[in-house]
């Protein structure tokens, strides 16, 4: 009995023991969760406590409400020409105060709907929007929606910038909470709707309806309060005078928003935002395609700053009314034009977008990409002068086919042989092709780089022809470069930014130019350019002094371009439909280069005359040696071309024929057997040295019999079939 009940006690004892070890496990999981809920709520106490104060010290802080009403936001930028003349003032433009009575009832109903639809629930920061929008972001948007309600919008208006930063996102909160704890709702949507900027200078509603509606924002009509509700979210780009179309389609969206969340009814939700009837705006031209272009670089240039300042531009304000004038009256019908020029500095003096700036605000001197057509040329030519060519060197305008693809000139007419200069003055495809094809089109699109052309370049065969599309802005400073010389410049337009009391913020400082090409491959290019006004495609640029150009026009006539300079001043005009459609007659020697010689003859009209300079002071090894070191020197250290044009290597007595001096990877010899070569066994007929060494040694045209090469000259292609065509 004594065993049998030491053994029951036993299995007792072990039971307890394993039923204690589970209890024990979930005794310890039970407390790290207690621990972490006293520990978390301990942590979210003290931020709360934490939060409260930074609240309760900034609402302290606030100004009153009447100092809010006013301050005024925004900057006013004095814009100054090349003279110190003012040409326009930018900044803000203020209606009358209008208290929150007097704000229409539809536009605060509209504001809300589009901008903050909680706003009179939350407390200045919106949990709801908040947790929605960090959960569409973790679930796989990849970008977290701003989630700003009115308050915090009206704090970062009236005491912060607009970084994007985790420490401002803060500081906004704390000030939206302190807002909302200091001031009635009523009191916020009125200073909010009294501030807020919509575009165009214009903060309030008021503002923004004189500005876009002719009357004051007491008389707001359902629709045109839509349209100022949905500008917030993004002025230049909804504006209607901008984009009447953009700003419809938005005001729509603010329509079905308030009808959704029971503002309007359904027959109110259904008036038509397009018929509104908007203000003309007369007030601007041509002047703001060019602070359109200097103004946002300010951000760049300066550190932040909110006092009235004063910009001196490089613009000259006789220069810019003259190319308004100009490409008004010589675009085509139903196209539009652009135009930048530039001094020998780099300072822009003139800058055309389109023909209105108040129909259309888009810059097509430095946002368009268009095809440059032949004025592309340019960079094949530079190559070419670059590889050894010159103005006199004898080429062939003859068909010739590259890797499947066959151009054709203008007219389809061809010269045969015709000197570089001739090919380049009437703009000879054929020619470009071969230039191309023989230089090789990437170092073609190496030399696009070299100028400033910025866009995606092709490397295909027809990109001699200009296929891969440019800015005028970058192609009117390829041009200013090879005027000055093949030195680099930086197109600039803000020269110094000065406080009202003079003291100056930023001056423009400039940069040592950096050589892109050698001078005499300039003297050359603008020899060509030259050539192609006076006697060429560019004959109506002519202005009664030298100038330098080159036309271009594209397939069906959808681009056409006349770019080029004259006494120091650089000018590239470009035409063509924003569709990119065929305009009937344009080619870049009719409107462009007409549109060029209108504003040249203003612009140049008060500088001396320049002759440009196109004398070639070639490189040593382009030069002839003298006659005296021809005589005496050893026939065997020359190299000799026979009959058939095969260079004959220098072989000394004892010596068996000799690599080619300098062979280049990846060339083959010249088909077909050789003539017989003075020194060389009589049963080899391959060739003696590469063909990109021939190239370079043998000239334009091989003389008849052998004779001593003194030097390599100009490079010619090698004489194989159509695809590499002999110049």
């Amino acid at each position: 009995m004594a065993k049998r009940g030491s053994r029951r006690a036993a299995a007792e004892a072990q039971r307890r023991r394993q039923s204690a070890k589970p209890r024990r496990q979930d005794a310890g999981w039970r407390l790290w969760l207690r621990r972490l809920l006293i520990w978390g709520g301990a942590v979210a106490l003290l931020g709360a406590l934490f939060l409260g104060l930074a609240v309760a010290f900034a609402a302290r802080s606030l100004p009153s409400y009447s100092a809010l009403k006013a301050t005024q936001p925004g900057q006013t930028i004095v814009v100054r020409a090349r003279d110190g003349s003012e040409i326009v003032e930018l900044g803000p433009s203020y209606g009358r105060w209008l208290d929150s009575s007097q704000i229409p009832e539809v536009m605060k109903d509209a504001m809300v709907s589009v901008e903050d639809r909680r706003f009179f629930s939350h407390f200045g920061v919106d949990p709801i929007g908040l947790t929605r929008a960090v959960y569409i972001w973790i679930t796989g948007d990849s970008r977290l929606q701003a989630t700003s309600t009115i308050t915090q919008q009206l704090a970062r208006n009236l005491f912060l910038n607009s970084n994007r930063s985790v420490d401002r996102k803060a500081r906004e909160a704390i000030l939206a909470m302190a807002l909302e704890a200091k001031f009635s709702k009523q009191q916020i949507l009125e200073l909010y709707l009294n501030k807020v900027y919509f575009g165009g200078g214009a903060y309030g509603v008021d503002s923004a309806s004189r500005k876009f509606f002719s009357h004051p924002a007491t008389h707001l009509s359902t629709a045109e309060a839509a349209i100022i509700a949905g500008l917030v979210k993004a002025p230049s780009r909804f504006s209607p005078t901008a984009d009447v179309d953009a700003a419809v389609n938005r005001a729509n969206v603010v329509l079905d928003l308030m009808r959704q969340q029971g503002r309007i009814s359904a027959s109110e939700a259904a008036v038509d935002p397009s018929a509104v009837k908007l203000k003309k705006d007369t007030s601007q031209n041509s002047v703001r395609y060019f602070t359109d272009w200097a103004l946002p670089q300010l951000d760049i240039l300066l550190p932040e700053t909110f006092e009235p300042i004063e910009v001196w531009t490089t613009l000259d304000v006789g220069m810019q009314q003259a190319a308004a004038a100009a490409i008004k009256s010589n675009v085509p019908r139903g196209a539009q034009g652009a135009l930048v020029s530039l001094d020998r500095d780099g300072a822009v003096l003139a800058m055309v977008g389109g023909t209105d700036y108040v129909a259309t605000n888009y810059n097509r001197a430095t946002e368009a990409l268009r095809q440059p057509g032949s004025a592309w040329k340019l960079f094949v030519y530079l190559s070419a002068l670059e590889a050894g060519y010159t103005p006199e060197d004898r080429v062939k305008d003859v068909p010739v086919t590259i890797d499947g693809w066959s151009p054709r000139n203008s007219g389809g007419s061809y010269a045969g042989e015709i000197d570089l200069r001739t090919a380049f003055a009437y703009s000879k495809n054929t020619v470009a092709a071969q230039l191309g094809n023989e230089v090789g089109f990437g170092t073609v699109a190496s030399m696009a780089r070299r100028f400033g052309i910025s866009t995606p370049i092709s490397t295909y065969p027809a990109m001699v022809l200009g296929s891969s599309e440019v800015r005028v802005l970058d192609m009117t400073r390829a041009f200013a470069e090879v005027g000055a010389g093949g030195n680099s410049l930086e197109p600039f337009g803000i020269v110094k930014v000065t406080t009202n009391e003079g003291e100056v913020l930023y001056r423009h400082e400039k940069k040592e130019p950096t050589r892109l090409v050698p001078d005499y491959v300039a003297a050359g290019m603008t020899d060509l350019l030259q050539t192609a006004v006076s006697t060429g495609t560019g004959r109506a640029a002519q202005i009664g002094r030298p100038v330098a150009g080159k036309t271009g026009t594209t397939s069906s006539n959808k681009d056409g371009w006349f770019l080029g300079f004259s006494s120091g001043i650089t000018t590239g005009v470009w035409m063509g439909r924003d569709d990119a459609k065929a305009v009937a007659g344009l080619q870049g020697g009719t409107a462009p280069a007409r549109a060029f010689a209108s504003y040249m003859r203003y612009a140049v009209k008060d500088r001396p005359v320049e002759q440009f300079n196109t004398e070639l002071k070639l490189p040593e090894w382009q030069l002839e040696p003298d006659d005296e070191y021809y005589l005496q020197g050893d026939p065997d250290e020359y190299y000799y071309v026979d009959e058939s044009g095969n260079l004959v290597e220098p072989q000394r007595s004892g010596e068996g024929p000799g690599p080619p001096p300098f062979p280049v990877e990846g060339e083959q010899a010249l088909p077909g057997p050789a003539a017989p070569q003075p020194r060389r066994p009589a049963d080899e007929g391959t060739q003696a040295a590469t063909d990109d060494f021939l190239d370079r040694a043998t000239g334009n045209t091989p003389p008849p019999a052998a004779q001593p090469v003194i030097r390599p000259r100009t490079p010619a292609p090698q004489p194989t079939p159509a695809q590499r065509p002999q110049f």
